[in-house]
């Protein structure tokens, strides 16, 4: 039998994992895991730089409910993924890392590029750890596989010594794992089903959070048929979509009323922390009953103490609650209060209207975003990346599916919306992937338009360049009108790395050609960069909307 190197097995193991996609850049001693990909028929997206690949597998793994899966080399190249890590693993979204480190013979004694790469990766990631030999590499990554998914999903690292990779083992002594990793699902007590269900029947305010948790389970029929009882809910930004924005449940237009007001509150798939403001204080009422399903049971030990609490896959349980309310009258069909939400809602959309229909000149921001809503289809995967971008598309921007908003999620990162766009494009080819960013964001990453070509994946990047970090609002307010400049940046002309790699490119400073513009960018079947040029000065407005 033939001997293989441990890049080849490598390639083999994901390939028994159902991995079709890798991305990574180029660097030793990963090399040979990249031959091996091309040898498997794994398809290798490379990136300019380490963070970016890693967010874009993120993003691809998030999509297909599977490990997104990234190959770097060593030392500063498996540290620029820390951030990737972290935010994946914040934000639920499954990662493997299979990095390259320094030859076990070498270590200690200033081997190239030598680094504790483990220790680096650990605080970011739900398992860590060094592959101690070729013959164990399928074991290891059929374990990164399952832990990346399983309860919440997140990111993992394995380490790989140069000789791991290099040392060549006779096939007979490889044991493939060829069980498929898929989420493990739980399901809830039975006795907590029923206290939920009693507790949404007898509430006559009740509201239903929906966090991303809700999106990755698929929870949307289940959630559906609990809200069109009459239940409101208000999403998490990457929730959004778990339940289409167009129900007419759908309460993120009156958000800051329905925390308030709501006598009982139902968190699925969600966290309470700084999204939900906690849990606590003035944002919710005195007295409000709370429940909470989610899959990790440490989660229901957080912020707050929730009154009911359910370990469980948000789907199964929150199927089983509308399926225990079937047949029942609520309380709250004898109340105004999903109808009081409803005439609140719609006061808050329009206040924002009249800036969505602006033509002022440089272009309105909330402007900009209701014409990326009005070209877009239904299942367009959407990301969002930047503070001001982030803010006024909360407001305008719908999403109608889960997992199709994704924006810098609960760590708040900045440098997302690139990457992650081009993952879910990867993952999803044959639909729209556009981001739409701040200037300072499309910055951190705007090289990827070069991948993009290279690699011919046609994501629309949607350039917001009001010169600055949330414009010159920060650098007005905070800092003397003669200081350096803290936020403002110049405002280039980044459609030129469009146009620099063939992409279609276009600078927008009327906002009539607007539409025009991404009409021909979406048709166009290539990489597209269009440059607007937004009002420096721009707020969010219509704050009652943003909650």
């Amino acid at each position: 039998m033939a001997e293989l190197n441990g890049g080849q097995i490598i390639a083999k193991q994901l390939k028994a994992e159902g991995i079709d996609t890798v991305f990574g850049v180029l660097a030793g001693p990963m090399i040979q895991s990249l031959a091996g990909l091309q040898e498997e028929g794994i398809r290798y997206i490379g990136c300019r730089h380490e963070e970016s690949a890693a967010f874009a597998a993120a993003a691809w793994g998030y999509q297909k409910k599977k490990p997104g899966v990234c190959i770097v080399g060593s030392g500063p190249a498996a540290t620029n993924t820390i951030t990737s890590l972290y935010v994946s693993t914040e934000s639920g979204m499954p990662l493997i890392v299979l990095g390259g480190s320094v030859n076990g013979a070498n270590r200690g004694i200033g081997g190239f590029q030598e680094t504790d790469q483990v220790a680096f990766a650990a605080p970011g990631c739900k398992w860590a750890i060094q592959v101690d030999s070729t013959e164990r590499i399928p074991e290891y990554i059929h374990l990164a596989v399952n832990k990346a998914i399983n309860g919440r999903p997140g990111a993992v690292y394995l380490d790989f010594p140069g000789d791991i990779i290099s040392n060549k083992v006779e096939e007979s002594r490889v044991h493939y794992r060829t069980a498929v990793g898929e989420p493990i699902l739980l399901h809830p007590d039975p006795a907590g089903v029923e206290d939920v269900a009693q507790m949404l029947a007898t509430a006559e305010r009740p509201v239903i959070l929906v966090g991303k948790g809700a999106g990755w389970s698929d929870a949307g029929s289940a959630l559906t048929r609990l809200v069109d009882k009459g239940i409101p809910f208000v999403a998490s930004p990457m929730g959004r979509g778990a339940v289409s924005d167009d129900n007419d449940q759908f309460m993120n237009g009156a958000r800051s009323a329905a925390l308030k007001g709501a006598d009982a509150v139902f968190m699925v798939g969600g966290r309470y922390n700084w999204i939900f403001q906690f849990g606590r204080g003035s944002r919710f009422a005195e007295g409000a009953k709370f429940a909470q399903v989610d899959i990790v049971p440490e989660e229901l030990t957080s912020a707050i103490d929730p009154d009911i609490r359910l370990v469980s896959d948000c789907n199964i349980a929150v199927g089983q609650i509308a399926d225990a309310l079937e047949g029942r009258t609520l309380a709250t069909a004898g109340t105004s209060w999903l109808s009081g939400l409803q005439t609140d809602r719609m006061k808050n959309e329009a206040t924002i209207s009249e800036a969505m229909d602006s033509d002022q000149q440089p272009i309105n921001h909330f402007r900009l975003l209701r014409e990326v809503r009005d070209v877009l289809d239904r299942d367009a995967a959407v990301a969002v990346d930047g503070e001001l971008t982030m803010g006024v598309a909360r407001a305008v921007l719908p999403s109608f599916g889960p997992r199709l908003r994704m924006n810098s999620g609960t760590t708040g990162c900045m440098g997302t919306g690139v990457p992650y766009a081009i993952g879910a494009k990867v993952a999803r080819p044959d639909s729209q992937s556009v981001a739409v960013v701040g200037d300072y964001a499309f910055g951190a990453a705007c090289i990827e338009v070069e991948t993009c070509a290279r690699n011919d994946i046609p994501v629309v990047f949607v350039v917001s360049n009001n010169g600055g970090i949330a414009g010159h609002t920060i650098q007005d307010s905070m800092f003397a009108p003669d200081s350096a400049s803290f936020g403002i940046l110049t405002q280039p002309d980044y459609e030129k790395i469009g146009e620099m790699v063939g992409g279609y490119a276009c600078k927008i400073t009327d906002p009539a050609d607007l539409r025009p513009a991404l009409q021909e960018a979406l048709a166009s079947g290539k990489v597209s960069v269009l440059n607007v040029m937004t009002d420096p000065k721009g707020r969010r407005s219509g704050s009652a909307y943003l909650g």
